[in-house]
């Protein structure tokens, strides 16, 4: 199984490409000349910094505010850069985790290749591996936010996604469970 280890990288962000509504989504790690770049759904970064706000202050919480935890990122470590380029995938993400290393102080994020039902058996799937400080998942955690926010404006009526070409609203139009109304 290929490891892309980074303890810690120089930086670690997510960062999406092309216009809201074909965007594509990517985490980058970089390291003494090493760049690392994944691919993953919206869902899944949104869903990534969520939980890793959920776990910095779950760590915050049960040490009573003593763990090196800040409360917000800090304004330091704030990374508006864009991704690296060349942008050029590695893998497309599959399953994430995440994990609390108390004695390091660090967040431990994985991102496992994903692999399709008829490999698993035989898979070998590629993992990025990338150990951060509370601070820098914190910032990193703000970036995501942003650039998941960054996308199309939500229909004031339904709440989904408004295109530049016009949208079909079910509330407007009287769609009920996928058939119209009548």
């Amino acid at each position: 199984m290929p490891v892309f280890d980074y303890d810690p990288p120089e930086r670690f962000v997510a960062g999406a490409l092309g216009q809201p509504g074909a965007r594509a989504f990517f985490l980058q790690a970089r390291a003494e000349g090493r760049l690392t770049t994944v691919a993953l759904e919206k869902l899944q970064v949104a869903a990534l910094a969520g939980r890793l706000d959920e776990l910095l202050d779950e760590v915050l919480r049960l040490s009573g505010g003593t763990a090196h935890v800040p409360a917000l990122a800090p304004a330091d470590l704030a990374d508006d850069a864009p991704l690296d380029v060349p942008v050029a995938e590695d893998f497309r993400v599959g399953t994430m985790a995440l994990a609390w290393d108390a004695e390091k102080s660090q967040v431990v994020i994985e991102a496992q290749e994903v692999v399709d039902e008829e490999d698993v058996e035989d898979a070998d799937p590629a993992v990025l591996r990338v150990r951060i400080s509370a601070g820098a998942a914190r910032a990193f955690t703000r970036r995501a936010l942003e650039i998941v926010a960054a996308g199309r404006p939500p229909c004031p009526l339904c709440g989904q996604p408004l295109d530049a070409t016009g949208h079909v609203c079910v509330r407007l139009n009287g769609y009920r469970g996928g058939e119209a109304a009548s």
